[in-house]
Formats: structure tokens, sequence, C-alpha cells
């Protein structure tokens, strides 16, 4: 679905134009073309591709989807697969963004994202000194728009990891936490996806040796996106590295309270057999047994009994077994 098609000269927006007229703008050098879609048919990638001469092998991984974070150079110009991670509704959605740049044009087409990017058109449109720059800029102000969307789910991660520490060190510690740390690890994960691979790619983008012919000029703030990639794929490996250790201390948590339990339960069972040994010794039918015949054989007996268990249920008590 087309969203929009804008037509710009130097740094200005000309205004809205038909498919069928984009090759006329086209020709001449001073301006360039942004499009955007929105979960594309068929024909329309088929007719993009024939409108800006796309690269067959960049077209059909914007048609299957589902690819690599990867920012690919084809000749004089540059396709790049991207992957959205918003929060929306505290729940963490991912979506792709499919970028073909050239010299003077830029097509996005986003799948499955949740909120569009209408703010990086009108961010680009309120600074036409660094739109003359053309489709290197609005590649760059796209990409920068997607990395400060981690942010956010950086920061939810975090929260839900702390308030699952708490959980796991207060006495209403469930075993359910365990399996949260694993669903946060998952989400984890998937934020993981799609930044480590980003950053290699966005770092020849910038570093001297080969440059992009379409992304020259503007190596500084594709420098800066490196940067913003850093700082989230470090806090990703401080989060990752967190759960693994709240993961060790729940199972060591679990350990100790079975411990516990086993503890009590040998406690219990040693001052039972006490006053089972002593019963089962009274309790057999042996003709020379004087106590049997004493008038306070009985209580004695239930005194030893009670008196022998209570010592033995002081000593756990004081060595922390009961």
């Amino acid at each position: 679905m087309l969203i929009t098609c804008v037509a710009y000269q130097k740094g200005r927006k000309v205004g809205e134009i038909p498919i069928a007229g984009i090759s006329a703008y086209l020709a001449q050098t001073e301006n360039f073309v942004w499009i955007a879609l929105k979960d594309v048919e068929p024909d329309e990638l088929k007719s993009m591709q024939e409108q800006f001469n796309l690269h067959p092998l960049a077209v059909e991984d914007a048609r299957n989807g589902h690819q690599r974070p990867k920012i690919e150079e084809y000749e004089d110009s540059i396709f790049a697969a991207l992957h959205t991670v918003e929060l929306a509704e505290g729940e963490i959605h991912v979506g792709e963004v499919a970028v073909f740049m050239g010299s003077n044009y830029l097509v996005s087409i986003r799948t499955g994202t949740k909120v569009g990017f209408h703010a990086v058109r009108a961010r680009s449109e309120r600074e036409p000194h660094l739109l003359q720059n053309g489709a290197s800029f609005v590649f760059y102000a796209l990409i920068d728009e997607i990395v400060d969307r981690y942010f956010p789910v950086i920061e939810h991660l975090e929260v839900k990891l702390e308030e699952i520490e708490e959980q796991i060190f207060s006495q209403k510690f469930r075993r359910d936490d365990i399996y949260k740390l694993y669903a946060l690890k998952q989400e984890t994960m998937r934020l993981k996806h799609a930044v480590y691979p980003l950053m290699d790619d966005t770092a020849k983008l910038y570093k001297k040796g080969h440059i992009p012919q379409a992304c020259s000029g503007n190596e500084e703030y594709f420098r800066d996106i490196y940067d913003h990639l850093y700082r989230i794929d470090t806090s990703i490996d401080n989060i990752l590295d967190t759960i693994a250790t709240a993961i060790q201390v729940s199972f060591s948590i679990v350990a100790i309270e079975e411990s516990e339990v086993n503890k009590r339960l040998a406690a219990w069972a040693a001052i039972f057999a006490v006053a089972t040994f002593f019963v089962g010794v009274w309790g057999m039918n042996f003709k020379h047994m004087p106590e049997l015949e004493w008038e306070f054989g009985y209580p004695v007996a239930l005194g030893i009994i009670f008196c022998v268990c209570g010592y033995l249920y002081y000593r756990f008590k004081k060595s922390g077994w009961l």
C-alpha cells in the first residue's frame, strides 16, 4: 500500500507526485524522490523495481521478508533490511523495514510495524539544509528513528528484570519467576538479533576504506548511529548477564528451600524414630519385664518418651533444623 510519494528539490518539498511521474523528476539531478509503502503487494514492488531499476536480489529479499538485519551495496544503490522492535501497550512487537536507496531516491517498505515514520519525514523537512544531502540523509534519519525506538525497549526490559529480581529475594518467590526470567531472556534476544548484525554493516558506512558513494558526505551521522547501537548492544549484554545470574540464584534458592525441607523431615523422622523405639520395646509381650507389673510403669514410660523427644526437638530447634 502506497503511503506517500514526494519529490524534493534542494532540500525543499516540491509536493506529492504520481507514480507515473517519477521518471521525470529523477531525470533532474537536483531532485530526489522519497516513497513510503506499507505491507507492499507484489505488483507494487514490481512497479518500484521498474521505476528505479532496483537490483533483483534486493527486490527478492524485500519480497520474501524475514531477513537478517543487513545493509548491502549494489553498484550505485544500497539495500537495507532492518528490524523494528517497538514497545506498544506493554508488549514488544517486531516488524521489518526494507529500504532501497540511490543517489536521488529512497523507497521504504514497512511490514508488521505498529508505528509509522511520519516523524522522520517531519524532522527531515524541518532541516532543509540537511535534506539538501538528499536520500543519504533520509536514509540516516530513518535508521536513526528505528534505533531510537530500541531505547524504550531496553528500559522496559530493565524494569521487568528489576521486578523479577525483587521477587526472587523476597519471601513471595515462586518457581514461576524462573519461567519469567526465561521469557525475558527470549525478549532480550529478539532485540539482540535486531541490533548486533546491524553494527558491523553500519560501521562500513563511515569507516575509511570503502564508503558507498550513495552515503558519501554523511559519515559522521552514520557514526552516531553506530555509537547508539554500541550502547544498546552493551546494555543488552548486561541484561543477559544479569538474567543468567538471576537464573542461577533462583536455582540456588530452590535448592536451599528443598534442603531446608529435607532437614525438617529428617529431624521429625529422628524424633518419631526414638518414640517408636521405646514403644516397640515396651510393646513386646515378654513375661519377665518388671516394669509391666509396676504401678507407675506406664506414666514413667510415657515420661521417658516425652523427655527424650522433647530434648531432641530442643537440639534440632537450636541447630536450625526445625
